[in-house]
């Protein structure tokens, strides 16, 4: 939602424009990201935590149905009733739901069905936007925002979701062909220096008329204690040390679920790393499966797929820590801060939790952040495969400490010497 309480509007035809472009501009980004993928691919779910491509086709669609037209534009006529249950994630205000471990078994919608679906919304969609009386704007229009902003997370989740399926095939297909005319990986990271932060009193948290999350606010007053920060993040050189060093074999390092998640899980690298005699794509030297298919591991690269459990224990062997995310945060923008954003999402030390004062959302949408306060670890900074729009001081990713699907890596941070 909108952190500014400034009114809509509602009257400005050129404000309406701008939303349908942006509307329009959004979902074409979505069908873009399918595009590489056949019909098969879209289909699949390989692990409960992930969602097939066609899935996340229907339920951003969903979403605008659900929320805005649904209950906002009169006589409106859903594209199929049963769509309603097939496709809500966790609503549990608007109805029932599709077990999330068995959405790949819905090879029914088909494909091209669920284009047809995403017409229908984008067309009744185009037709509220232009339409809607300036009383119900009023109301739909910080809920398009959030649509669309919704829409674009799972534009990243495209990206992820595919990729861990692809890598569960003995083939390895890429999602996609890299250019890598004129390219080549760099093969050394520079030395890490650190950044000294004095702490202090210091505000985080969401401020201006920009679009955020509910749980970006609301902003309050923080204090930090004197630390240091990284210029950079791990590289997967430093990482590969760390295993080198009996990372994955020596207890002391690790919290005590991580420790049983290396155990259980039999982790020796992180996600997608491919060992010299893996037999899927034999090589002289240790290699990557990402999204555009096996590639030499390039030791200067930020290293990628670590769970918090991994992203902690190689800080407690590098005789540092994580940053909390408020010291992240307040370190933004910082001189000689690299790699902040665009690279991978940076675990911190903080679980997430509320803001002080902070209040879901009202109506069904008061279930998209606040719900999910218990059991997760906070990331920052935003990864090669996150929407621009999402790339922000205050955004605040979250996941369990055992995921390791997502671009998720980390930087270093230290209790500043006395």
């Amino acid at each position: 939602m909108p952190s500014s309480n400034r009114p809509l509007d509602s009257s400005c035809p050129d404000q309406r424009a701008l939303v349908a472009q942006h509307f329009t501009q959004v979902r074409a980004q979505t069908l873009a990201r399918a595009a590489p993928l056949s019909a098969e691919d879209q289909c699949i779910q390989s692990m409960p935590d992930a969602s097939p491509t066609k899935w996340h086709l229907a339920h951003t669609s969903w979403f605008f149905e659900a929320v805005v037209l649904q209950p906002h534009a009169a006589g409106y006529v859903p594209f199929d009733s049963r769509f309603f249950r097939l496709f809500n994630s966790y609503y549990e205000s608007l109805g029932p739901r599709h077990p999330r471990p068995q959405r790949g078994l819905l090879t029914r919608p088909s494909l091209a069905e669920i284009h047809l679906y995403r017409e229908h919304v984008n067309d009744a969609m185009q037709s509220f936007i232009a339409q809607a009386d300036a009383g119900v704007w009023q109301v739909a229009a910080p809920l398009i925002a959030l649509g669309l902003n919704h829409e674009q997370q799972h534009q990243e989740l495209i990206l992820t979701d595919i990729l861990h399926a692809l890598s569960s095939n003995p083939l390895l297909p890429a999602y996609q062909t890299a250019d890598t005319s004129g390219l080549q990986p760099a093969t050394t990271s520079p030395a890490l220096r650190w950044l000294d932060l004095p702490g202090g009193v210091t505000q985080v948290g969401h401020e201006g008329a920009g679009f955020a999350f509910d749980n970006e606010t609301p902003r309050h007053a923080v204090l930090l204690q004197p630390y240091q920060i990284a210029d950079r993040l791990v590289s997967c050189g430093d990482y590969a040390l760390f295993m080198a060093n009996g990372g994955y074999e020596r207890p002391a390092f690790w919290l005590s679920d991580g420790w049983a998640a290396v155990q259980v899980q039999g982790w020796k690298s992180p996600a997608y790393w491919m060992a010299p005699d893996d037999p899927r794509a034999p090589s002289a030297h240790w290699q990557v499966f990402d999204l555009h298919g096996v590639q030499p591991l390039d030791a200067a690269a930020p290293v990628a797929h670590l769970s918090f459990f991994e992203a902690a224990a190689y800080a407690e062997w590098a005789g540092a820590r994580l940053p909390t995310e408020f010291e992240w945060e307040a370190t933004f923008g910082a001189p000689g801060l690299t790699q902040m954003t665009g690279q991978v999402w940076q675990w911190t030390r903080s679980s997430y939790e509320p803001y002080p004062g902070f209040r879901p959302l009202s109506g069904a949408v008061s279930e998209y952040n606040g719900k999910f306060m218990v059991g997760q670890q906070v990331l920052r900074g935003g990864s090669r495969a996150t929407p621009a729009g999402h790339v922000r001081a205050s955004y605040r990713n979250f996941f369990p400490p055992a995921a390791r699907w997502q671009f998720s890596g980390l930087r270093l941070a230290k209790d500043l010497p006395d």
